[in-house]
């Protein structure tokens, strides 16, 4: 398992047999990960690393905080910022974000305690989130005169729907483990403390199959959304001529008839 950071804030791990599985590690436990500007270029250098590593099949965020994943924007660095200060910061912030949601791999949350703000809109930009019952999310900014800037406001609604989404950010309230697995702001509800073993479980389990048909089924998901279904059909389809005359396909159905485990390709 090899490791490499980015920065003061931000440490990759690498798992499994050819490294397929990527950890990224929010490591700022100091502050309980909050995102300062530093942090937030670093996220996204990552990000942008791994998103070029054909090595990397799935990505997994996690935290080294015991209480927290993340607390969001580091609103002591905010307060000290002038106004152009802000201006010239946001474009570093949103990389962040964006450099989570646009991985090109499946992505997985491992969350316990705190995940609120822009904490819970890094999990948001991950395709799927696994929660401990520690866990407590929410999108708060309404409550210190912001709204949600990291994608919160179009993540959610497509996740829980637009009036459950207008509930949630216009009241700013916190929501727990139980319920949130309820309302569908978290995938998977953990035993404490299993959050992240159970998220890199997934991300082995994911990791097994064909990276480009990983690659292409994740492109046909996110292209498909709010789309009609003719259009999605259509990027599916799109997506489905990239990987039908790929190698990783030619060895899925060799394996397949030959009862032996896939030597993926990657091609």
């Amino acid at each position: 398992m090899g490791e490499e950071r980015f920065g003061e804030f931000v440490l990759v791990r690498r798992h499994g047999d050819g490294g397929h599985v990527a950890e990224l590690v929010l490591d700022r436990p100091k502050a309980m990960n909050a995102v300062s500007t530093e942090m937030a270029r670093s996220i996204a250098a990552a990000c942008a690393a791994l998103g070029e590593d054909r090595e990397v099949r799935v990505v997994v965020v996690t935290s080294t905080h015991e209480r927290a994943f993340c607390v969001g924007a580091d609103l002591k660095e905010r307060n000290s910022f002038s106004d152009a200060e802000l201006v010239r910061q946001r474009p570093l912030a949103r990389g962040a974000y964006t450099g989570v949601l646009e991985l090109p791999t499946p992505t997985i949350a491992a969350v316990h305690g705190f995940a609120l703000g822009g904490g819970f809109e890094l999990a948001l930009a991950c395709d799927v989130i696994v929660a401990d019952r520690t866990a407590v999310v929410g999108l708060p900014e309404v409550s210190v005169g912001v709204i949600p800037g990291g994608g919160g406001t179009q993540l959610l609604p497509r996740r829980v729907g637009a009036a459950r989404a207008a509930e949630l950010i216009f009241t700013a309230r916190r929501v727990e483990a139980a319920e949130a697995r309820e309302l569908g702001l978290v995938d998977v509800l953990a035993e404490e403390g299993r959050d992240r073993e159970e998220a890199l479980a997934m991300a082995a389990r994911i990791a097994g199959n064909s990276p480009v048909g990983l690659r292409a089924a994740k492109r046909a998901l996110r292209l498909g959304q709010g789309l009609d279904l003719r259009a999605g059909l259509e990027v599916e389809d799109a997506a489905w001529r990239s990987v039908a005359f790929s190698g990783d396909r030619a060895e899925g159905v060799a394996a397949f008839n030959e009862k032996r485990k896939p030597q993926w390709p990657g091609e």
